[in-house]
């Protein structure tokens, strides 16, 4: 390999190392951002139906967003769909719980693939850029001793300072990666503690859908609303 070529393959692998850390950099700031208009949305949606136990239609859902609310729509819309096309009965309270559930899950897994988001781009930055500082070294290594062999001189003061600066790349491949595995971990532990939330709410808004269907029954002595129960299933 030519001096030449292995001179800009070095400064190459050094402007590489440089991107990608500024890349990252911008990634942490927007994922953080994200997460501050989540919070955001998720309160404002939290103070509108978090003390109300009765199941919010679709049209007042829409009027939200942010992960909980878009979550939310999603089941009322089932919900309401199959209150058209499925029957009231215990058969029928099954076939809905299964169809409100099975599009809770559907949009669980697209909040979960948007704040993943992002988050391979760390895994790959902080995987790569200590190699990447490696190959750069090794590369100036060879850079270096081509200069020595050419100056004809192996003196320390000479060997010195070209193999310092071959090592540059190795220190700023990993200054590169440990911002990124750090950033890696912090945001799938969000992400974890996220999803079990939205996993959480799913639950309620199913227990909430059962109970929406309970008819009420007014009582004319004492002009009280009473719950009636849900049909059992009977066992064979």
């Amino acid at each position: 390999m030519s001096e030449t070529l292995t001179f800009f393959v070095v400064k190459g692998t050094l402007v590489l190392l440089v991107a990608s850390s500024a890349l990252m950099w911008a990634l942490v700031v927007v994922k953080l951002i994200q997460g501050w208009r989540v919070n955001r949305e998720d309160s404002r949606f939290t103070q509108g139906f978090g003390r109300t136990t009765r199941l919010p239609s679709s049209q007042e859902l829409t009027k939200f967003d942010g992960p909980v609310a878009r979550v939310a729509l999603a089941g009322a819309e089932a919900w309401e769909e199959s209150s058209r096309t499925v029957g009231s009965d215990s058969t029928g309270l099954e076939v809905r719980r299964d169809l409100l559930e099975r599009s809770l899950r559907q949009q669980l897994q697209r909040e979960r693939r948007g704040a993943e988001a992002g988050l391979p781009v760390f895994a790959s930055i902080g995987s790569t850029a200590p190699f990447v500082g490696l190959f750069g070294t090794v590369l100036g290594i060879i850079h270096a001793l081509q200069r020595i062999s050419g100056s004809g001189s192996a003196s320390l003061d000479v060997v010195a300072g070209p193999i310092g600066e071959a090592l540059v790349a190795t220190g700023i491949g990993i200054a590169v990666a440990v911002p990124a595995v750090l950033a890696y971990n912090y945001f799938v532990r969000r992400l974890k503690s996220r999803v079990h939330d939205l996993e959480d709410f799913a639950n309620s808004f199913v227990n909430s859908a059962i109970k929406s269907t309970f008819a009420v029954e007014r009582d004319p002595d004492r002009s009280v609303n009473r719950p009636r129960a849900v049909p059992q299933e009977v066992s064979a």
